[in-house]
């Protein structure tokens, strides 16, 4: 008996051992438990006035960063960890300032940060759904003069800072109220796990706390430094540019015949900070296709002028070399973004199947007003983050009616905005636009890939097409492209921000509200902030312009191309479009096939399709900076791992909000006083002797 006894309480230490290992485990592993001891604020007390007044300021600076990246080249890379950075910095200030004072009344929370990011990255993403860079610039009659064909006046629309904002506050909003009643699908029953929004999570997370905000210190000063560093470089290379093809931007580094073939670095702490952030395998195959293009295809062409066309056809004109460079592009990017829609959408489809098999017989779609308790096999983390999920429920009702309302509206508006564009086609693209809405939310979560633009395209050929030449359908296609951009863009966005809201346990309505203060934001910024580019660079949207707006003629020629069909192309440029289509499709196909480890070793097709129209100097930029980031990895990686993003981050802001001092010169008429130009021996021998004579 005692034998027994004394065996049951080793036994019963045993086990309250192991329970206490588990416990510390699970405590050390657990964030929520890091914070359990801290009250998780109401909703409303998350949508604080000091929140959107830091949003306000953030999304200023950022729309001018992601405007001049789509005038300049159109790639974007993801600002969630500069916008959550920032937020927590601009905050975290201001708390201490009014703790030190004595009127400080609230804290500032993760849930606080959480509502920030998500707002600042709403508003910055309507600069790009906005489409000033892509379809909505490619309405203009300066992309329309750069194509031979649909350039009369009935194709053609003008920005005008009044239409613009209108046609933004009646399409930006749908996508928000077409995925809200299925947030509990995508986040607590299909366990998505949205990349992007997880990593904004736990970097917010981490800031808040001991250590993390320690290191958050460090990294905001990091971002301080190369924030300094890249404005005033950005403010002392205005001085030499003077005129055309004048100062750093222009300088021939390895040599003027590589210049002429777009061969150079130009000098641009944004894309040096862009190429940081950007993978390498990104970066590398810019550098592949601008070699492949640039370097062997273009000079090739160029040789056989007056067979392959005209001899005296004009250089910007599409149907000389001008084409092949823009058509080929286009091909590319069509192939690689197929294969992808295809991909995920299959995937989509896919996962589908496999989450209502897994269901009962009896199982209905689970949407948002169908709570339901935590599951008792999860973890602390997961039946604390569900339980405060599900807690603020969003009513079905306020998505049905926000959405229909909203499609009313701007079924009736949009027509007065765009003529070309009829009642009946608005309705059709709102009926579609939910399911394709609710695909990318699904795909984004499973890849972070979004397909918002592959869907624009979409909306281009079919709207196009139906329209017509003889009805502007051009201008058709690409409002058509504007509105199903919009609204799938913003839904995978949303569901993005449902995601870090989950693991930080900031509220689904102080989410939703967030981003429809931020869109809002959006509306009024994006506008105002191109209407100053529009007004302070009169070359913007012309090629070799600082400015050149590439993907607008890439859009616009799309939708010539879905209206008219190929009767633009040039000879042979039809074929080579082929070829490279399929090239685009295959390549993908086999960065499939050879899995993750090979995959790495092949070319992006999308990524090597950007400089067959623009050039390679930002690709030198862009690998000089993962040569940066490769170097200090191999260094210190821990190090680089932590400052990397702050770095390539204030790389970007300087440079980025050296643009707003720039256009309010370039307005008021002050000109850089000198111009720093190269010249080959041969001409500057001619200048000379003309000054001399």
């Amino acid at each position: 008996m005692d034998s027994r006894s004394d065996s049951f309480n080793r036994n019963t230490k045993k086990n309250d051992d192991d329970d206490d290992i588990t416990q510390r485990e699970e405590t050390l592993y657990s964030v929520e438990r890091i914070f359990e001891s801290k009250e998780v604020p109401s909703w409303q007390n998350q949508l604080t006035l000091r929140a959107f007044c830091v949003s306000f300021i953030l999304g200023i600076l950022f729309t001018f960063i992601v405007l001049k990246l789509s005038l300049t080249t159109g790639i974007i890379p993801s600002l969630n960890v500069s916008a959550g950075l920032l937020g927590f910095f601009f905050l975290k200030t201001w708390t201490i300032l009014l703790e030190k004072s004595g009127i400080l009344k609230q804290p500032f929370t993760r849930q606080e940060n959480t509502v920030i990011q998500t707002c600042v990255v709403a508003t910055s993403g309507i600069a790009f759904s906005g489409g000033f860079g892509s379809y909505l610039f490619a309405m203009s009659e300066v992309a329309a003069k750069q194509s031979t064909e649909a350039n009369n006046a009935f194709n053609i629309k003008n920005p005008s800072l009044g239409w613009m904002i209108g046609f933004l506050f009646v399409v930006s909003f749908l996508g928000l109220f077409s995925v809200v009643p299925l947030r509990k699908i995508m986040i607590i029953d299909f366990k998505l796990t949205y990349p992007s929004g997880t990593a904004t999570a736990h970097l917010i997370n981490s800031f808040h706390t001991p250590q993390g905000a320690k290191l958050a210190k460090k990294q905001v000063k990091a971002l301080a430094k190369f924030f300094s560093f890249s404005f005033l470089w950005g403010f002392f290379q205005w001085f030499f540019t003077a005129g055309d093809d004048c100062g750093f931007a222009s300088f021939p580094t390895f040599g003027l015949k590589a210049y002429e073939n777009k061969f150079y670095f130009d000098f641009s702490a944004t894309y040096v900070g862009v190429g940081m952030i950007c993978p390498y395998l990104i970066n590398i195959s810019l550098l592949l296709g601008s070699i492949l293009s640039w370097g062997i295809m273009w000079p090739l062409i160029q040789d056989r002028k007056g067979h392959w066309f005209p001899a005296d056809e004009s250089p910007s004109s599409l149907h000389g070399l001008q084409g092949y460079k823009v058509f080929i592009a286009i091909a590319m990017i069509l192939g690689d973004g197929l294969y992808n829609f295809c991909k995920v959408f299959g995937r989509t489809l896919y996962g589908l199947y496999l989450q209502f098999c897994s269901k009962d017989e009896g199982a209905v779609l689970p949407v948002g007003a169908r709570p339901s308790p935590p599951e008792p096999s999860m973890s602390f983390d997961d039946q604390r983050r569900t339980t405060l999920f599900l807690k603020d429920q969003i009513p079905i009702w306020v998505s049905i009616v926000g959405y229909v309302g909203i499609a009313i509206v701007s079924t009736i508006t949009l027509p007065h905005i765009f003529h070309q564009l009829k009642w009946y086609h608005i309705i059709v693209i709102y009926v579609f636009a939910p399911v394709l809405a609710f695909c990318n939310a699904y795909g984004c979560g499973l890849t972070d890939w979004s397909l918002a633009s592959t869907y624009g395209k979409l909306a281009i050929f079919t709207i196009g097409a139906w329209a017509g030449a003889s009805h502007g359908g051009v201008l058709a296609g690409l409002a058509a492209c504007g509105v199903m951009m919009n609204i799938v863009s913003t839904a995978s966005d949303l569901t993005q921000d449902f995601k870090t809201g989950y693991m930080t346990l900031a509220s689904p309505r102080s989410m939703f509200i967030s981003q429809i203060i931020g869109t809002a934001m959006g509306c009024l910024i994006s506008p105002c902030v191109f209407w100053l580019f529009y007004k302070a660079f009169p070359d913007l949207g012309t090629q070799g312009s600082a400015y050149p707006a590439p993907y607008a003629l890439v859009y616009r020629n799309m939708s010539i191309i879905g209206v008219e069909g190929f009767s633009a192309l040039p000879k042979n440029c039809l074929t080579l479009c082929y070829i490279f289509f399929i090239g685009a499709f295959v390549i993908n196909g086999i960065r499939d096939l050879v899995g993750k480890n090979k995959a790495k070793y092949i070319p992006l097709p999308m990524a090597m399709a950007i400089p067959f129209y623009l050039g390679s100097y930002f690709a030198i930029d862009m690998c000089l900076g993962s040569l940066i980031l490769f170097v200090w990895t191999k260094i210190n990686k821990a190090k680089a791992d932590a400052f990397g993003p702050a770095v390539a981050s204030g790389l970007i802001c300087g440079d980025g909000i050296w643009t707003l001092p720039s256009s309010i010169l370039a307005l008021v008429g002050v000109k850089p006083p000198i111009c720093m130009k190269f010249l080959s021996r041969n001409a500057n021998t001619r200048v000379d002797s003309f000054l001399n004579s």
